[in-house]
């Protein structure tokens, strides 16, 4: 679990239980459905399957991060990563195959300490439910990182 010094909000690994169950929407976007190994947490989310497919039984790790950024990297290093002809900086995005960029826009609550967090990632749609100590840092209207890796 992350501390809140730090820029990792949440992490933790996922056992995919399910993809499209509900029936496939669109050609390059799947919806896929997992249950984490250590908090007891459940994970919908939408992502491309050209760029990263999946498949069910399929253990990966998920990580929400306020910033890429690692260690003493100033934000004027983090705005200018992703622009041609930036110096090379090391990140936490170089550690993981699939990466995007979004907001939350809700937060849930439910009986017995138990939440939902609802995240969007340019229109491909995140919820992640379970007990509200594991996403205590995670506030409506913050712009996150989700990153997967096998």
């Amino acid at each position: 679990m992350a501390t809140r010094d730090s820029n990792i909000l949440f992490d933790d690994i996922f056992t995919i239980n399910g993809i499209d169950t509900e029936g496939k929407r669109f050609d390059r976007v799947s919806r896929l459905y997992a249950k984490s190994s250590n908090f007891d947490m459940t994970l919908v989310l939408d992502y491309n399957v050209e760029l990263y497919p999946l498949y069910k039984g399929e253990a990966i790790t998920v990580t929400l991060a306020s910033s890429l950024s690692v260690g003493g990297i100033t934000e004027d290093d983090e705005a200018n990563r992703w622009r041609p002809g930036a110096k090379k900086i090391k990140g936490l995005d170089d550690d993981y195959d699939y990466v995007m960029y979004g907001r939350v826009y809700k937060f849930d609550d439910a009986a017995e300490g138990k939440v939902t967090v609802y995240a969007s990632f340019g229109g491909l749609l995140m919820a992640l439910a379970g007990s509200f100590r594991h996403l205590q840092n995670i506030v409506i209207g913050e712009n996150i990182y989700i990153l997967m890796r096998r």
